[in-house]
């Protein structure tokens, strides 16, 4: 597979195992899991075969970790960003003091109006750096950063998860805790 190749069949493993398993005939358990072999499976009758090693690459090269496999590898889930129910089994965690969160400056209105919310996902993403923030921002237009005051919202009563790739997850960031950054 070229790197195009490897982008196509990344980002179609991402509406798979995190949106719509039942495109290709994909069972995900509660908790997001698919059988390696049956994901591969499901990816030949699909049309999109797939070696065991090309899908390890994916894996393995995703700029994001989005995806991990189970330790003795027999089974796939997507790290996070699901809009169908998994429960991912993370437990609560401190965060650092402050998180940030990339956006288009076309929401930032209606984001300091109503806060950050999930939207159709499980959970608000936000990042350590401003680096990742700015990167996942920019890809929904022009770019604006916003700084999250974690400590603060923890000490009220918010409660964070840490994803298996490192993206802090909560159920809702209100406004009062946001600080629109200068990208």
């Amino acid at each position: 597979m070229n790197d195009r190749q490897t982008t196509a069949r990344s980002r179609f493993l991402s509406l798979v195992l995190r949106h719509s398993p039942e495109t290709i005939g994909l069972q995900l358990d509660e908790a997001g899991w698919a059988r390696t072999d049956e994901l591969l499976a499901c990816l030949a009758r699909s049309g999109r075969p797939t070696r065991l090693e090309e899908l390890q690459r994916i894996v393995a090269d995703n700029n994001k970790q989005r995806y991990s496999f189970s330790a003795d590898g027999k089974r796939i889930r997507a790290n996070q960003g699901h809009s169908i129910k998994v429960e991912l089994g993370l437990e609560a965690s401190s965060p650092p003091a402050v998180l940030y969160h990339g956006t288009a400056t076309r929401f930032l209105n209606a984001i300091f109006h109503e806060g950050l919310n999930r939207q159709s996902r499980h959970h608000v993403h936000l990042s350590e750096s401003v680096e990742v923030a700015s990167q996942v921002g920019s890809r929904h237009g022009k770019l604006a950063l916003l700084q999250v005051d974690a400590a603060r919202m923890q000490s009220e009563g918010h409660v964070f998860l840490r994803s298996d790739n490192g993206v802090w997850l909560t159920d809702a960031v209100p406004v009062r805790y946001l600080q629109k950054l200068t990208p």
